[in-house]
């Protein structure tokens, strides 16, 4: 072995080349794409928030029927088009809505001293479950009230089934009760909030 091919294979060594020879010829950039189906899918479920993750149709909540179509419509239009802008206004105006619940539920959270792990319990993908079935049915109930009691949600809000799942985590840590109390204070329902119907 001549000294080049000495320095060549001890600086190969250090680096653990010798090790692996076949890395030498594998590609910088793999030709597997899925990190980037992964990401959209992140990206998609960011920006829509559903209201029922799961539903990859988004046909079962109508909010979420509501906002599928307008985007399915606007992307066959002309951009900046008299309609396409009427729609891309409609669509922003229910993603903002959307983000303002989220925001509302972070805050609460973050006064509860979950500063660090707000963003993980707000986050519902399809992939999400239910740690614990014996909690649904609590989950359901409490949810409701704070519908109810709260204006944490817009005025005509369907239940979000994402927020279901939210709620069965604060019950598996015992912070629900806690939860609710803040939300009651932070977002109460004046005799303004409460319709007609509910007074009589």
């Amino acid at each position: 072995m001549c000294l080049k091919d000495w320095l060549c294979a001890f600086c190969c060594l250090r680096i653990g080349c010798l090790e692996n020879p076949k890395n030498e010829k594998q590609p910088l950039v793999s030709g597997n794409s899925n990190h980037y189906q992964t990401y959209a899918v992140i990206d998609d479920e960011e920006r829509n928030l559903w209201s029922s993750p799961h539903d990859l149709s988004h046909t079962e909540a109508v909010d979420d029927r509501m906002l599928h179509t307008w985007i399915q419509t606007r992307n066959q239009l002309e951009k900046d088009s008299e309609e396409w802008q009427k729609l891309n206004y409609e669509i922003y105006t229910l993603r903002q809505a959307r983000r303002e619940v989220r925001a509302r539920w972070r805050k609460i959270l973050e006064d509860l001293g979950f500063q660090k792990e707000a963003e993980s319990l707000l986050c519902v993908t399809k992939q999400s479950t239910i740690s614990n079935p014996n909690n649904l049915k609590r989950a359901t109930e409490l949810l409701t009230r704070l519908t109810d009691n709260t204006t944490i949600f817009p005025a005509g809000w369907d239940l979000p089934v994402r927020y279901l799942y939210i709620m069965e985590r604060l019950i598996s840590l015992d912070a629900v009760d806690d939860f609710l109390n803040i939300a009651q204070k932070k977002y109460p329902k004046t005799k303004m909030d409460v319709s007609p119907k509910a007074i009589e």
